[in-house]
C-alpha cells in the first residue's frame, strides 16, 4: 500500500462538501415547499407567482451547487471563481442563513404549521432542525474551502 495522494484527499473533501450541500438543499427545499403549500412565506397566499419561482430556483441550486463543488470545472474556475473560493463564499452565505435561522429558533413566540404526520410543528422546532442541518453542511463545506492545498 502506497501513501495517499494529497490531491485525492482534497478531491474527497469537495465531493463530501457537494453531498453535504445536496442534503442541506433537499431539506430546505422540502421544508420551503411544504410551507409554501400551506401559504407560509407567500405574500397574499399567491403560490402561483412568487412561490413557484422560489421552488424552481431552489431546485436549480440543489443541482448546480453540488455539481460545481464535486469536481473542478475549467470554465467555472477560469471565468468565475476557483472551487475553493466558491466554497468559501458558500460558507459565508450559509453562515448568514444559520444566523437568521438561529434568530427564529430563539424567538420567544412562534407560529406553527400542520405537520404531515398530524399535529403541529412550531417554527421554533423547525428552525432548530434547519439550524442543525445548516451548521453541519456549513462545517463540511468550510472544511473543504479552507483545507490545505496539495503540493
Amino acid at each position: 500500500m502506497g501513501l495517499p495522494i494529497p490531491g485525492a484527499v482534497l478531491m474527497d473533501r469537495f465531493r463530501l462538501a457537494a453531498r453535504a450541500y445536496l442534503g442541506y438543499g433537499v431539506v430546505y427545499w422540502l421544508g420551503g415547499f411544504y410551507l409554501a403549500l400551506h401559504g407560509v412565506g407567500i405574500r397574499g397566499g399567491r403560490m402561483v407567482q412568487s412561490g413557484v419561482v422560489w421552488i424552481v430556483l431552489g431546485l436549480v441550486f440543489i443541482v448546480l451547487i453540488p455539481y460545481l463543488l464535486a469536481q473542478r470545472r475549467a470554465w467555472f474556475e477560469r471565468w468565475i471563481l476557483s472551487r475553493r473560493d466558491f466554497a468559501r463564499v458558500l460558507t459565508a452565505l450559509m453562515a448568514v442563513r444559520a444566523w437568521h435561522v438561529l434568530k427564529v429558533a430563539v424567538r420567544p413566540e412562534t407560529a406553527s404549521v400542520a405537520a404531515p404526520w398530524g399535529g403541529e410543528v412550531t417554527f421554533r422546532v423547525g428552525a432548530i432542525v434547519f439550524l442543525i442541518v445548516t451548521v453541519a453542511a456549513l462545517l463540511v463545506i468550510g472544511r473543504a474551502a479552507w483545507a490545505k492545498e496539495a503540493a
